[in-house]
């Protein structure tokens, strides 16, 4: 009997208030048992990049302090790696931690597309390419679960910033969604069988993902073929009894059993059908009955800390190489400059925060291994403006050595769950001392530390400049190693560098309206856009330099002309054509001559890393199939391929085609092709931007009307309104004084990037949510009165907040 046949056979076994209780969590991290059934009570917890559990004395918010574990690269450095099995055996050491840890879940990865460089959440996601991050996250997830530990895939759907995320509506066209969004989501569901999926906060086509039956039924488990358990992001319910009727199976965390009532006497009323409850208690039942094929395990920290320092280093990106100035030369006098050095900017702030084991910095490790260097802060890590003092002292270092090497990036401040970043800007305190530094001498290398994209404006003034993202515990020791020459970056961007945030495809529509965020520039996103506009840009997808040099041959296919039903193999001969070893990323771009539909210029379908030692050569070879060349019809509501000539183009970056061969692709399947040329002109040509998309245009490829964009003046207040929504009226604007007060009481003990990332969440924060919030000091009654006030009944004797 397989585990989903047992389940079943339990849950008939279980009262309808037994079923009912199994909706929602225990308590923050821990799902409900049923001792007399034998289902004991299993654990949940944060990821993605290592483990996040809670110690024991588990707050009502579930950001107090967790246990250490090794903190790895967040997936915006590893994804730079391009190597599935790298992402493999981190998914296999944070499994081994899982089990060490009795966790049965761990909430992750997350696989969101970077839409825009300014989401603040950016640092937990792999790419603005749905075929990099469906790879990498397949990966990761067969690593996980390789060791009988679940992952929650995650934010399901359409969660591509944070600003009002809990209550924005994404506004998208069914081919963006299906092409970039909901691209990686199919892969790892297709691809690694995860045990569960996690859905988003936002609300998609006016409906909040948690209770959407198109996401979480007729696509998920229907197309997709999805058999394991939803559940729902933090506080992310909105009604209990109808997410259970979509495919909602888990709400996260514990209510006091508030929505199991509701869930119970939605059945009794017949508003619920309760084969709708079993099917949910069933894949509860399950996902508990999993988690007890686990064997208890005690990892290796060393060696996890060993692999996280290996994939710090192979995951950064060599940007600009001039003169070679990296690697050093053995003996060169060099100095390190930069407070990172010593207080590594090493992850995200969040519900990822994970505690290290040993947090690495560079100066240490240089010691370490009996390096001589000198060393400045060069600015205050605390501070935006710049410290003459600070900078006068590392300029006078920087004249007595070979070599400077400068740790600059992004502060915690300028990027976190909860909120979006302004701009790409870094500190004008980094952007100065790099500017000082280079009057004074030649060899200026600067490595960043950031989550996103930076406007580097000192980029022509220096000779090096490498990108680590946010390498985890052990960056400290990759830059130490990379400065010594004991590794090589190997990375390349998967994610498109502009000039500035306005250059982005959708700076002039985010992070949107009060109520809704659009996204007109529809599949243009990232090298999509740029690449097909010709815009210029920093740095573009898929670029990295190597300290050697390859080879392309020209490439070569089995077959000149095919059916959409057949496959065809192209293989390309990589060389190393330099003095040292390195690995090269061989990237395959398709790109559709003359469409009838609008595409962009060139879209990624495939991707190898090799490792070449000098003179050495290897044969990459790519296998394509229908979906290589397909778009997504929406006259059809399938994949479907456009009769005519493609080019395969075989490249070292979106913008760096070494090779290419045509290929005549004919599609068996008759349909009418949406054409767009007369009702949306603008999308067939981008060559003055698409910052300006009509209302008209939009609707024609949205193919409905545009939602309302901000609340309705004479609207009714409900447990969706916000914080900053219900201000527009005296008694919400008490309430959310003393709500806030009481919350910065509460947050108190909390860490500085916590504080502001909660701050910064409060105004878009909806009324329901406030509970979790408020750990029990906020009943529903409270929330039914201020309500009832808000809509023009006043209601004596209610309390703003129940008193300790």
């Amino acid at each position: 009997m397989n585990l989903k046949e047992k389940a079943r056979g339990l849950v008939s076994q279980m009262t309808l208030e037994e079923k009912a209780s199994l909706m929602s969590g225990l308590n923050f991290w821990y799902l409900k048992s049923i001792e007399r059934l034998g289902l004991p009570s299993i654990m949940v917890t944060d990821g993605p990049h290592g483990l996040r559990k809670q110690a024991d004395n588990a707050d009502h918010l579930g950001i107090n302090e967790s246990v250490p574990a090794v903190c790895f690269p967040t997936s915006a450095a590893t994804a730079c790696s391009f190597d599935r099995e790298l992402l493999k055996r981190i998914g296999v050491a944070i499994g081994e931690e899982c089990r060490q840890e009795n966790v049965a879940v761990i909430l992750g990865p997350g696989i969101n597309m970077k839409r825009s460089p300014l989401c603040g959440r950016n640092f937990e996601y792999f790419s603005e390419d749905p075929y990099v991050s469906g790879e990498l996250a397949t990966a990761f997830v067969k690593g996980v679960q390789s060791q009988n530990v679940g992952v929650s895939v995650k934010h399901y759907a359409f969660n591509n910033q944070e600003t009002r995320r809990m209550t924005s509506d994404s506004v998208l066209d069914e081919r963006a969604a299906r092409e970039l969004y909901l691209t990686a989501f199919e892969k790892v569901t297709r691809e690694s069988d995860p045990w569960t999926f996690m859905s988003a906060y936002n609300r998609f086509e006016g409906i909040y993902c948690s209770e959407h039956k198109k996401l979480l039924i007729d696509i998920l488990r229907d197309e997709w073929g999805f058999n394991g358990l939803v559940m729902t992001d933090w506080g992310a319910i909105n009604n209990r009894v109808e997410g259970v009727a979509t495919g909602l199976d888990l709400q996260m965390p514990a209510d006091n059993g508030v929505n199991d009532a509701k869930v119970v006497e939605g059945v009794k009323n017949g508003i619920l059908s309760e084969a709708d409850l079993d099917t949910a208690a069933i894949n509860v039942t399950e996902l508990i009955l999993k988690a007890q094929t686990r064997e208890p395990f005690t990892y290796d920290v060393d060696a996890h800390r060993q692999l996280a320092a290996q994939a710090a280093a192979e995951s950064t990106v060599l940007l600009k190489n001039n003169d070679e100035v990296m690697p050093m030369p053995e003996g060169a006098k060099f100095a390190i400059v930069g407070s990172f050095a010593k207080t590594p900017r090493h992850q995200g702030a969040g519900s990822s925060k994970i505690e290290p084991i040993k947090l690495d910095n560079v100066c240490e490790c240089l010691n370490e291994v009996g390096a001589k260097f000198d060393y400045a802060d060069g600015y205050n890590i605390d501070s935006d403006e710049p410290d003459e003092a600070l900078i006068e002292e590392a300029v006078r270092i920087a004249k007595e050595n070979d070599y400077v090497f400068v740790i600059a990036g992004l502060p915690a401040a300028y990027e976190s769950e909860g909120f979006d970043r302004e701009s790409m800007k870094m500190p004008e305190s980094h952007n100065e001392l790099v500017k000082e530094l280079a009057k004074v001498n030649d060899n200026i290398v600067v490595f960043l530390l950031g989550g996103s994209p930076m406007e580097v404006v000192w980029q022509d003034d220096v000779k090096g400049i490498l990108m680590c993202y946010l390498g985890g515990e052990t960056v400290g020791k990759a830059i130490a190693d990379l400065i010594l020459g004991k590794q090589a970056p190997g990375g390349r961007l998967t994610e498109s560098w502009p000039y500035s945030s306005d250059a982005n495809p959708s700076a002039s529509y985010f992070p949107g309206y009060q109520r809704t965020v659009e996204y007109r520039e529809s599949i243009f996103v990232g090298y999509r856009y740029y690449d097909t506009a010709q815009k210029p840009v920093r740095f573009p997808f898929g670029f990295g330099l190597s300290y050697t040099t390859f080879e392309y041959s020209e490439p070569k296919v089995d077959k000149a002309s095919i059916n959409d039903t057949d496959a065809v193999r192209l293989s390309v001969d990589i060389k190393n054509t330099g003095s040292v070893a390195g690995s090269e990323i061989v990237q395959l771009y398709v790109s559709h001559k003359n469409p009838t539909i609008f595409k962009a210029e060139h879209e990624l379908k495939g991707f190898e890393k090799v490792f070449l030692n000098p003179g050495e050569s290897k044969t990459v070879i790519f296998t394509l199939d229908k979906r290589s060349f397909a778009y997504y019809n929406t006259k059809i509501s399938d994949w479907h391929v456009e009769s005519g000539e493609y080019e395969l183009q075989v490249a070292a970056s979106s913008r760096d085609i070494r090779g290419s061969i045509m290929i005549d692709v004919k599609s068996t399947v008759e349909a009418e092709i949406p054409d767009y040329r007369k009702s949306a002109p603008t999308y067939y040509d981008l060559k003055n931007g698409i910052s300006n998309i009509s209302d008209k245009q939009f609707v024609a490829i949205l193919g409905r009307p545009l939602p309302l964009r901000k609340r309705e003046k004479f609207e009714r207040f409900d447990e969706n309104s916000t914080l900053s929504e219900i201000e527009a009226k005296w008694i919400g604007r008490v309430f959310a004084k003393k709500f806030k007060a009481q919350a910065q009481e509460k947050l108190s003990n909390m860490s500085e990037d916590i504080i502001e990332m909660f701050n910064r969440m409060f105004d878009d924060m909806p009324l329901r949510s406030l509970r979790m919030m408020a750990g029990g000091d906020l009943p529903p009654q409270l929330l039914e009165g201020l309500l009832t006030a808000l809509n023009g009944r006043l209601i004596k004797g209610v309390r703003m907040m129940k008193k300790k």
